[in-house]
């Protein structure tokens, strides 16, 4: 029997063992091991010598290309397109959350409309919709509501192919999110939205200090993933003519006809790019893992012995 001291208390507690996953296992290298590794080795090689030594790649003109201006300028506007459309996302996506989380019926039959159609529907199609809405709607007028009031708008001269991409991109991503960020909400248990309610917190006060801190351990490795998707999915806008990076390539490719040497430019930069973003992701969900670590241990050290109630404090919510 070990004591156990919190504090200025102290109880008798039996000294627990580690649970058998959490012990360090050594297993002996066997043979199909090194066999695997020589299988894998012999992959990996074969597949660099057929790169490097096959002269059908041009790697002459991959290089000279893979800073070309308008390779450089392309991976901006793609880094671009991809920032805007993932911040105008997700915030789209939160409010739609808690529309559909709402008790009102209206309100989230609504946003489980939106979700349903947006993600029902190819990324592609809504794309080209967005670039010929003026084909619907070639006249818009805002204003207000029962008075003469507004403002005529040319449908046509303002959904240029820029912002049909950042539309089409943003109400796209805003349902998926919407379904992370929900999923994040799911993940709370019920006690700690009665233990803010306890204490008085209501609405955003008790979203912003209690709900969401506790949904970031579930909602950053989804987010995480769906920045490199967006990152890769901005291609698609090339079909509308925005000079993002894949178009890019494509405009150069389509004067020289060294087709693959610049589409092997492009991977590349959409790897680079995508290696890059993985880095803070990785940091992020170590830095929340951490935080929900101290969180358990804590609440682990201040549990009371069986039968005595908890008391809940606003400090140990926050």
């Amino acid at each position: 029997m070990t004591t156990k001291t919190i504090g200025s208390k102290s109880r008798s507690q039996p000294l627990q063992e580690l649970p058998a996953e959490h012990k360090k296992r050594i297993t002996p290298k066997r043979p199909r091991d090194y066999a695997c590794w020589a299988i894998a080795i012999a992959i990996v090689g074969g597949l660099i010598a057929t790169t490097v030594t096959n002269e059908n790649y041009h790697w002459p003109v991959v290089f000279e290309y893979f800073t070309a201006d308008a390779i450089l300028q392309g991976l901006v506007l793609t880094l671009f397109l991809t920032v805007v459309s993932m911040v105008l996302g997700t915030l789209l996506g939160l409010l739609l959350a808690i529309m559909r989380m709402s008790h009102q019926t209206p309100i989230s039959g609504l946003a489980t409309l939106y979700i349903t159609f947006f993600r029902g529907t190819p990324v592609l199609v809504q794309l080209i919709f967005w670039f010929n809405i003026a084909a619907l709607y070639p006249k818009l007028s805002i204003g207000i509501p029962f008075t003469d009031i507004s403002t005529p708008v040319d449908v046509n001269a303002l959904m240029t192919p820029l912002t049909a991409a950042i539309v089409g991109l943003t109400l796209n991503e805003a349902a998926y999110m919407a379904e992370i960020i929900r999923g994040g909400f799911a993940s709370v248990g019920r006690g700690q939205f009665e233990a803010a309610d306890s204490l008085g917190m209501r609405g955003f006060t008790r979203l912003r200090h209690v709900i969401i801190p506790q949904t970031m351990p579930a909602i950053i490795p989804a987010t995480g993933n769906q920045v490199i998707g967006m990152l890769k999915g901005t291609s698609l806008v090339s079909v509308l003519g925005v000079a993002e990076l894949l178009n890019s390539a494509q405009s150069i490719y389509a004067r020289n006809y060294q087709t693959i040497p610049l589409l092997i430019v492009a991977s590349i930069w959409y790897l680079i790019m995508t290696l890059a973003l993985s880095v803070p992701q990785s940091m992020i969900e170590r830095r929340f893992s951490r935080s929900t670590r101290r969180q358990a241990a804590v609440t682990t050290a201040v549990t009371p012995p069986a039968g005595q109630p908890v008391a809940a404090t606003k400090e140990s919510l926050l």
